[in-house]
């Protein structure tokens, strides 16, 4: 059962993985459609902060939203549409995303308190990356017709920026001092 308390976060995040939505998006011909986005971000601060459930709760609850027709996903888009192009890999993967880097982060930390910076870094990048591009990789490639491993090279572009985006969140969880 969520306590009202539960609800309240699971919204805040859901909001500010919307919010996260409005940097501009960038396209690249050779991403199969695929954007560089900052949402990525919100989704791992969902999961770090909020812990594995009620990280991937949020996720959920964004993507409701983004079903429901609000222009939240980056570029303004929204509705049932963007279920069925390329991206339908990484929205849902950001569901285990959230939820992994939760769970990953709650075991590590639980091993190893002192090296909370090293902690959130690594759910984020099992996390963050692995398992969303778990997902999304096979989306991109049944949404197209590029085969995996073309559309393995085609999302490689995105990971320099979600190493940022982990490093960024290991530097936010890290000053906010969460129980956990």
């Amino acid at each position: 059962m969520l306590s009202t308390r539960d609800l309240v976060q699971i919204a805040l995040f859901a909001a500010l993985i919307a919010v996260m939505g409005l940097i501009p998006k960038f396209d690249l011909p050779f991403t199969a459609g695929v954007p560089i986005t900052a949402q990525t971000l919100g989704v791992m601060l969902a999961g770090l902060i909020l812990g594995p459930k009620r990280g991937a709760l949020a996720v959920l609850l964004f993507l409701f939203v983004v079903a429901m027709g609000a222009p939240v996903l980056s570029g303004g888009r929204g509705g049932l549409g963007v279920f069925f192009g390329p991206t339908i890999g990484f929205l849902i993967g950001w569901i285990a995303g959230a939820w992994a880097c939760g769970a990953i982060f709650q075991w590590l930390i639980g091993r190893m308190p002192e090296r909370r910076f090293l902690s959130v870094l690594l759910a984020c990048w099992v996390g963050g990356i692995l398992v969303i591009y778990c997902f999304g990789v096979p989306g991109i490639s049944l949404r197209t017709e590029l085969t995996l491993s073309k559309a393995m090279m085609a999302s490689s572009v995105f990971i320099p920026g979600d190493i940022l985006k982990s490093l960024l969140a290991a530097w936010l969880v890290t000053r906010l001092r969460l129980r956990t």
